[in-house]
C-alpha cells in the first residue's frame, strides 16, 4: 500500500511538472489567434509557421548557433583541463596535495558571479570582452573545482590493482590515464557533462554582462529580445521557448542511463 501512494505521487507531481510543457508544445503548432481565442486548446493541424517565425525573423538559428558554441566549448574544456587534474589528485599521493584538494574545494563555496568586476576589466584587458570565446573560458574555469570534485571521487574508487597490472604490462602513466582508467569513469564524465551543461544553457548573467552585441547573443539573452518584439505573437512565442528547451530533453534522453550509473556509483564511495 505504501508502495502505490508512493508511485501515485510521483506520478502526480509528474502530471503537475509535465503540464506547462505540454501546454507550450501544443500552443507552439497552432495559429495565433487559435492560441487567442483557446490557450489551452488542442491543435486542429499541425501549423510549423510559428517555428519558421522564430527560426528566421527573431534570429533564433544566430542564438541557438552561438549557445552551441558557448556551452559545448566550455563543457568540453572543462573536462578536458579536469580530468588529468582529478586524476592526479584521485590517484597520486604527494606532498602539498590536500592543499591543492582544499584550493579546489573553496571554488565550490564561493559564486563565480561575486568576482564579475575582476572578470569584466580581466576580459577587457586581455580584448575578449564581447567575445564568445570570452565567455567560452570564463564559463570552463568556473566549472573546474565541481568537475574535479566529481571526477576525482571516481578515480578514487577505481580498484588499484588495475593500475598495479597496466604498470607490469610497461603502461606508462599517461597511457594509464588515458587508456585504463579514463574510460572507466564514463558514467562520471556524464554526470559532469549533464551538469555543467544545463546551466550554462540557461545561464542570462554573463551573457547579459559579457556580450554587446545581438548577433553573439545566446538563448537566454536573445529570448528578452524576443520577448519584446513578439509579446502579442504568443504562438512564436512558445515555439521560441520548445527551440530553447529541445537540447536539454535530449540531452537528457541520451544520458539518463550513464547519470543513473554516475550518481549510483558515486554513492558507494
Amino acid at each position: 500500500m505504501k508502495r502505490f501512494f508512493g508511485h501515485l505521487i510521483l506520478w502526480a507531481y509528474a502530471v503537475v511538472a509535465l503540464a506547462p510543457l505540454v501546454v507550450m508544445v501544443l500552443d507552439s503548432l497552432r495559429p495565433n489567434t487559435d492560441v487567442l481565442a483557446d490557450p489551452l486548446g488542442l491543435p486542429k493541424t499541425l501549423d510549423l509557421a510559428s517555428y519558421a517565425t522564430a527560426w528566421t525573423e527573431a534570429s533564433f538559428s544566430t542564438y541557438v548557433r552561438n549557445s552551441v558554441f558557448v556551452t559545448v566549448g566550455a563543457v568540453a574544456l572543462d573536462v578536458l583541463v579536469s580530468l588529468p587534474a582529478a586524476y592526479v589528485l584521485g590517484r597520486q599521493r604527494f606532498r602539498g596535495r590536500g592543499v591543492l584538494i582544499a584550493y579546489f574545494l573553496a571554488g565550490l563555496m564561493l559564486p563565480v558571479r561575486l568576482g564579475i568586476l575582476p572578470i569584466f576589466y580581466l576580459l577587457g584587458s586581455i580584448g575578449l570582452v564581447d567575445s564568445r570565446l570570452g565567455l567560452v573560458l570564463v564559463y570552463a574555469a568556473s566549472g573546474v573545482p565541481f568537475s574535479i570534485f566529481i571526477l576525482s571521487a571516481f578515480f578514487r574508487g577505481l580498484p588499484v590493482e588495475l593500475e598495479e597490472a597496466a604498470r607490469i604490462d610497461g603502461a606508462g602513466e599517461f597511457r594509464i590515464f588515458a587508456r585504463v582508467l579514463t574510460p572507466l569513469v564514463k558514467p562520471a564524465i556524464a554526470t559532469v557533462v549533464v551538469f555543467r551543461f544545463v546551466p550554462l544553457w540557461n545561464d542570462f548573467f554573463f551573457p547579459l554582462v559579457l556580450l554587446r552585441t545581438t548577433d553573439r547573443y545566446t538563448l537566454p539573452v536573445g529570448l528578452t529580445q524576443f520577448f519584446g518584439e513578439f509579446q502579442t505573437n504568443w504562438s512564436a512565442l512558445f515555439a521560441g521557448l520548445v527551440i530553447a528547451t529541445v537540447p536539454l530533453v535530449v540531452l537528457f534522453l541520451l544520458a539518463t542511463r550513464q547519470i543513473v550509473e554516475g550518481l549510483t556509483a558515486g554513492m558507494g564511495r
